[in-house]
């Protein structure tokens, strides 16, 4: 029988904490935009503490995310691919702090890539595991850095990381394309005309990139939607990328929300795919499989 536990995703820019009943639901949680590199001087435990300080201490502690990075608190050594529950499990760390609580922290996954030469990821692969069984193999993570991932069975065979969110950062704030958008309200067809562009040159997204310019100095787009229409680029780039080498008939599952991953969802619309969305929990599901697996709850 298993037992209630916490869930810890902690990420790079944000902090969540759930206190999961030994059924799988979740009784009460947190959510900080308090992430690793909030914390100052290496005082993880601290900061750990100050959130959920007033849960009980003899609980178990399954954690995953960027905590495990180098950046962390504790680095842990990458999993190599393929790679499934289990395998995690076994590399589970465990860490008793100082008050007494004892954190089991999950790594991540590493990719020998025939094209980056080396692809890694943290916390994605859980919630991938936390939604397995509904019929897809191919898992979509928008983020910073987005994450396509395959899967066979039970188990994470390959994936690959695009830079798309942090391209647009950079591109939207500092560079000479961002001059002219006036506004980062959403514009459906601007986004959709952007999506359209990259899909119909793939391997020209420094060219069409000027679009974003060009297209905007002769009121082509107006500056209020210039913004959407290079976020349909960067990411009609990425989506036309990955599905060169997977089947547009095959599951697909978006694992964020409709807020976030509205932009995905469209993209692959636009590029004939139908994709759905996974469950909000589904990095509590993975941990709490690991878990399991590894005979902590």
């Amino acid at each position: 029988m298993t037992k209630e536990f916490i869930a810890l995703d902690w990420g790079t820019t944000s902090f969540r904490a759930y206190h999961v009943g030994a059924d799988g639901t979740v009784l009460r949680d947190i959510s900080d935009a308090n992430g690793i590199l909030a914390v100052k001087d290496g005082k993880f435990e601290e900061a750990l503490e100050a959130q959920i300080g007033s849960w009980d201490t003899a609980t178990p502690v399954l954690a995953a995310g960027m905590i495990t990075s180098r950046q962390g608190w504790i680095e842990r050594p990458y999993v190599d691919c393929p790679a499934g529950a289990t395998d995690l499990a076994k590399a589970l760390h465990r860490h008793t702090t100082r008050g007494g609580r004892a954190i089991h922290f999950a790594t991540g996954l590493h990719l020998k890539s025939a094209t980056l030469g080396h692809d890694v990821m943290r916390s994605e692969e859980v919630q991938v595991f936390g939604s397995l069984g509904q019929g897809v193999t191919h898992f979509i993570t928008p983020g910073t850095h987005s994450k396509w991932i395959d899967v066979e069975g039970e188990r994470i065979v390959r994936f690959a990381t695009y830079v798309t969110g942090e391209t647009f950062s950079v591109l939207r704030n500092h560079s000479i394309l961002g001059r002219l958008m006036t506004s980062d309200d959403v514009h459906e067809e601007a986004f959709d005309q952007g999506v359209r562009k990259s899909q119909a040159d793939p391997a020209g997204l420094l060219h069409s990139l000027f679009s974003a310019r060009s297209l905007g100095l002769f009121n082509d787009i107006g500056p209020e939607a210039l913004s959407s229409y290079l976020s349909g680029i960067v990411i009609g780039s990425e989506v036309a990328h990955a599905l060169q080498s997977r089947s547009k008939d095959a599951g697909y599952m978006i694992l964020a929300s409709p807020k976030i991953g509205g932009r995905y969802a469209k993209a692959l619309e636009v590029a004939g795919v139908a994709a759905r969305y996974g469950d909000p929990l589904a990095i509590v599901h993975g941990l709490r499989k690991i878990g399991i697996a590894a005979g902590v709850i």
